[in-house]
């Protein structure tokens, strides 16, 4: 099966984060890869369901996101495919993201990956508080409710 190379747009979407975490805030940063891994980015072999922001010194780290070896290049090219890469922000962007790391119950999300329109891979954070089950259940009757309007005026 052929795939298709992605040169811009959206790569990869975590759309349980939205469902999981009340998202507050969102900010754009760019990761520190290798070759190999944007290569295979660029085929679609990345996994960000997992994903998580952690802390490390003065840095900030992706964990958690799968990036799949090509199988052509496997032989050539090796990367732990699940290893943490560090996210490139400005100096302010880090503190702001580490004061909110601190809050109880805050954590850092992937939402989306994607290539801007220079080609360069960024990926979409956002600062979630984990949703209780009475949340969820809140969020799922919303979505019920504007399916059924959206049908209700479609047919009016």
């Amino acid at each position: 099966m052929a795939r298709q190379i992605i040169k811009f747009g959206q790569v990869s979407e975590n759309r349980k984060a939205r469902f999981n975490y009340s998202i507050d805030d969102t900010i754009e940063a760019g990761i520190s890869l290798t070759g190999a891994e944007i290569k295979s980015i660029r085929y679609g072999l990345v996994t960000i369901v997992d994903g998580f922001v952690q802390r490390r010194g003065d840095n900030l780290f992706l964990a958690g996101v799968e990036i799949q070896k090509l199988p052509t290049a496997a032989r050539i090219v090796n990367f732990d495919e699940r290893r943490s890469r560090q996210l490139l922000l400005h100096r302010n962007q880090i503190n702001r993201l580490i004061g909110k790391l601190q809050e109880k119950g805050a954590t850092i999300v992937p939402l989306k990956l994607y290539f801007n329109n220079r080609g360069k891979l960024k990926v979409l954070l956002g600062v979630g508080y984990g949703k209780n089950k009475v949340d969820k259940r809140e969020t799922i009757k919303q979505r019920e409710w504007d399916k059924n309007k959206a049908r209700i005026l479609k047919g009016h």
